[in-house]
């Protein structure tokens, strides 16, 4: 007489009813090709690119089209600096040309750059776990043999993987692109307009740390969209405080002074950035710009001794010790969010 084999048939095809959660859980997540080959990813990791492989795969095609258009923009660049000429204090004719060559182009470049990290806050790091959270995927796979521990690093570590490659690449690109024409691009201004906060290291450090805290919000509100949406008013508040309490404050003012008559005004370093303007006495004690300008100026500038006038700005020197402290601090706060949520991870029910 023959039996029956009545083993479940799981939706996928495979026999027992096993999972995605429950392969990863157990080590099988593996993609095998035609070929035999085995994928290079497995378990935890395999999953977690799995669930987010879209938005992944988005992030590493506009790097490397981001990369590519840098590249092609600089011999733009390149071939208008050689054929001016330009010089390493270019006058004010030749700035009006580059801008009206590559003024938009630069600053098309600065926006893209300075709206990623914002972008990998909401849709890469808000998601990440309020979508685990919000469907039920953390208990099927927490409750499998898989420790909370595993679980955290796993679906943290391979999206800020993901993150420091994609804005490492485009930094370094732009920063070989912006670098020739500093003092051009952006009408010469690096810590106000944009090149600051996109070249070197602070780029990075912005996209770790929005991407975290994307993550922490959404670990504490749980659902998806309220996620996205409190990360993104965070992002706008950080950013105002970033650019006036915590940008103008990362390198020490420089000053020079000249004649309160001097009809020459002051003469800067190339490239620097001019951030406030003093009167002054003959010993240096300060004074508002605006001191004296009224009826009876000259009586009371001679009553306070005012005698000069005072200029204080950043040398471009001082710009990449201001973007290593800068990213630094951020780095740090990135650290005590992801704290913070290993922290829960363990202490809380999920």
């Amino acid at each position: 007489m023959k039996t029956t084999d009545t083993t479940d048939i799981a939706p996928s095809g495979r026999t027992g009813g096993t999972t995605d959660a429950d392969d990863a859980a157990n080590g099988n997540g593996l993609t095998d090709t035609a070929g035999g080959r085995r994928g290079l990813l497995r378990g935890l990791p395999w999953l977690v690119w799995r669930r987010h492989r879209a938005l992944l795969c988005a992030a590493l095609l506009a790097t490397v089209v981001g990369c590519i258009t840098f590249a092609c923009q600089r011999i733009g660049v390149q071939d208008f600096l050689h054929s001016h000429r330009a010089t390493a204090d270019p006058d004010g004719e030749l700035l009006t040309e580059f801008q009206n060559s590559y003024g938009s182009m630069f600053g098309s470049d600065l926006s893209f750059l300075q709206g990623l990290p914002v972008l990998a806050g909401i849709f890469l790091g808000a998601p990440l776990i309020a979508g685990e959270l919000e469907h039920g995927t953390v208990k099927l796979v927490t409750t499998q043999s898989v420790s909370r521990t595993r679980w955290i690093a796993a679906a943290l570590g391979l999206p800020l993987a993901v993150a420091v490659l994609c804005s490492t690449l485009l930094s370094a690109v732009f920063t070989w692109l912006w670098a020739p024409a500093h003092g051009l691009a952006a009408s010469g201004d690096w810590l106000t307009n944009g090149p600051f906060d996109t070249t070197g290291p602070v780029p990075v450090a912005r996209t770790l740390f929005l991407t975290a805290c994307g993550i922490a919000l959404g670990m504490l509100i749980k659902r998806v969209v309220p996620a996205m949406a409190a990360t993104l008013t965070l992002a706008v508040v950080t950013g105002v405080v970033w650019a006036e309490q915590i940008r103008p404050r990362l390198g020490t003012l420089r000053s020079v002074s000249y004649p309160y008559d001097s009809d020459d005004g002051p003469r800067l370093p190339f490239a620097s950035v001019r951030m406030d303007d003093w009167v002054s006495t003959a010993d240096g004690k300060l004074y508002g710009f605006g001191t004296c300008t009224g009826s009876g100026a000259e009586a009371c500038r001679a009553k306070l001794g005012i005698v000069n006038r005072v200029t204080q700005y950043f040398d471009y020197g001082q710009m990449a010790g201001m973007q290593w402290l800068g990213a630094g601090i951020l780095l740090a706060l990135t650290a005590v969010v992801l704290a913070f949520v290993v922290w829960r991870t363990h202490r809380r029910p999920l």
